[in-house]
């Protein structure tokens, strides 16, 4: 608990005491590298204070250009202990309330994260269009194909959005298999437990290769790579239907 309180506060500061200064750095820089890359390195260090130690494996099977990284959810911890750990500069899909939040919502804009509306078909298809258009100008991205979070730790199936724009943009999707993080901040508590998560980059799989007529056969092929890296009790349920893909 004492931890957790740490890391929020330490957070909390960054947000209030520097991240103003790297969002102004950034528009009279016209670039947000150097405000992503340090609030990357305050995100490792809030995790690391929560005791949690994040180990990488796989990194060499990481693209060399633009790619989506493709992982599965299963936490809160995910995106903390996850994207710190992308060597590069990512965009993210994100939920529309963060960027309620004054100064974060600044900084998200400028870092070209997308908010996304979930509920709303026709502003998270227009979120897509965003994002397929930061891809086309050399962004990657990180994202959850899953769409929602898993709240048993078991990988649900995909959907078909992320495959979508990984076809029209044409770059690979680099498949990610985050390993227990469902032990650290399970649903419903906000306190974290000391202890392990495992980012586990699998080998990419090259979305050119694919028509969008066969993205249902890219989106089964990264699923079948991210299942791949994960522990048996993380592995998708035998009975989960294919059906439920959108």
């Amino acid at each position: 608990m004492i931890r957790t309180i740490l890391a929020v506060v330490y957070l909390a500061l960054g947000i209030l005491l520097v991240l103003p200064w790297l969002i102004l750095w950034s528009l009279l820089t016209g670039s947000a590298d150097f405000m992503y890359r340090a609030t990357m390195k305050v995100v490792a260090s809030s995790v690391r204070l929560a005791g949690v130690h994040v180990r990488v494996e796989g990194a060499e099977n990481i693209p060399a250009g633009v790619c989506i990284f493709a992982a599965n959810h299963v936490s809160n911890m995910d995106p903390l202990a996850f994207v710190p750990m992308i060597p590069r500069r990512v965009g993210l899909l994100v939920k529309s309330e963060l960027f309620r939040v004054p100064i974060l919502s600044k900084a998200m804009r400028l870092a070209h994260f997308v908010p996304v509306e979930r509920e709303n078909r026709e502003a998270a298809a227009a979120s897509v269009e965003t994002a397929l258009r930061y891809l086309k100008e050399g962004l990657s991205f990180a994202v959850y194909p899953e769409g929602t979070r898993s709240r048993d730790g078991r990988m649900l199936p995909f959907k078909k959005g992320t495959f979508l724009m990984a076809v029209r943009a044409k770059v690979p999707v680099a498949p990610v298999s985050i390993v227990g993080a469902q032990d650290l901040m399970r649903p419903g508590e906000w306190a974290v437990r000391p202890g392990e998560v495992t980012i586990r980059f699998g080998p990419a799989v090259d979305a050119s290769a694919y028509t969008l007529e066969q993205r249902a056969d890219l989106l089964a092929r990264v699923e079948e790579l991210v299942a791949a890296g994960l522990p048996e009790e993380q592995k998708p349920r035998k009975e989960a239907d294919d059906s439920e893909n959108e």
